[in-house]
């Protein structure tokens, strides 16, 4: 069973989700509702990563280096 659902949203949210709808060949409603099911499902699909970023996920992890490390480090390479 189908039931309405209205939705507020930014105008140029409104445009350019109808444009992603035409060019899928989808409704709004359509992909507004794949995109529920996949909330319900709870199965959330990754990207896959380049293999050489995907080897260097969690390299760092427990060394100690923060954000903060990391702003330092490339203020002081770029200045």
């Amino acid at each position: 069973m189908n039931t309405k659902l209205t939705l507020r949203m930014d105008v140029d949210l409104v445009r350019t989700a109808k444009t992603e709808a035409s060019r899928r060949g989808k409704s709004v409603s359509q992909i507004v509702g794949d995109f529920f099911d996949t909330l319900a499902s709870g199965h959330h699909e990754q990207a896959a990563l380049p293999p050489i970023t995907a080897s260097l996920v969690g390299i760092l992890k427990n060394h100690g280096v923060s954000e903060a490390d990391y702003r330092k480090y490339l203020q002081e390479k770029h200045s």
